[in-house]
């Protein structure tokens, strides 16, 4: 069984962490995964820094302009984590774009993905029909799950057609923002978590976008199997350090 899946079976309430890939340094990777790991997170979104990252907002944008800066790539990331799995073994998910995934060969990337150990993707640019009609197989070949992204603008009719092609998680975005734009949740954020709850849909929900403390966490898991913070972490990595990572992570779930 896909990591995935095994852990959308156990009975809590998931926190996912999403990092950039190369930052703070460009070898800073591996350790953040592992300090991560250690502070108890559930899975783990690797960014794969890209140069138009449309929906990243000014916290994650900047942080992967400085890993690129670094000189972090697809392929340095891939030699990066190469033995990840002889010591981690939670769900590791990529979050990038479509184009470096397309430069790099997408059968090519999601085999280099297999063989490492990634468990699925976030692809926000790649469209649903284009996966179906073009990429799905080759995911499935490789066991990769495909995680597409909802908004609260997501029509009920195209929710159901996500869930349908969907087999993990769907990715549920607090509000139709980038990262990083929201603080707290509004009775219209709250609305759309009942709605999607009231949907009764195969597959378990994640929150992500405006999830930054114990209060955000709690209120996102409301109605869903969990939450992804992005933003919060990294401005948390940016101001402490890595050796601040379980101290930010023991404020979300003490």
């Amino acid at each position: 069984m896909n990591r995935i899946n095994k852990k959308l079976q156990e009975d809590k309430k998931l926190l996912s962490i999403y990092f950039t890939a190369g930052y703070p340094k460009l070898q800073d990777t591996t350790t953040v995964i592992h300090e991560l790991v250690k502070a108890g997170v559930d899975m783990i979104e690797i960014g794969l820094p890209f140069s138009d990252p449309l929906a990243d907002g000014p916290t994650i944008q900047e942080s992967s302009t400085e890993a690129l800066k670094n000189g972090m790539t697809t392929a340095t990331l891939f030699e990066q984590i190469k033995d990840i799995r002889k010591t981690v073994d939670i769900p590791l998910i990529v979050m990038g774009y479509f184009n470096p995934m397309l430069q790099y060969g997408v059968e090519e990337f999601c085999a280099k993905c297999a063989e490492i150990g990634i468990d699925g993707l976030i692809m926000p640019d790649l469209p649903l029909a284009e996966y179906e009609m073009h990429y799905k197989a080759i995911f499935e070949k490789y066991d990769l799950k495909m995680i597409f992204l909802i908004t609260p603008q997501t029509a009920d009719a195209r929710i159901r057609q996500i869930d349908a092609a969907s087999d993990a998680f769907i990715y549920m975005v607090s509000s139709a923002s980038t990262t990083g734009k929201t603080s707290g949740f509004s009775t219209v954020q709250t609305d759309y978590f009942e709605r999607i709850a009231e949907l009764q849909l195969k597959n378990p929900q994640i929150v992500g976008f405006g999830i930054k403390d114990e209060e955000t966490f709690k209120a996102a898991t409301q109605t869903a199997k969990g939450a992804i913070i992005g933003s919060a972490f990294i401005k948390a990595l940016t101001a402490d350090g890595i050796e601040g990572i379980g101290r930010f992570i023991s404020t979300i779930r003490p």
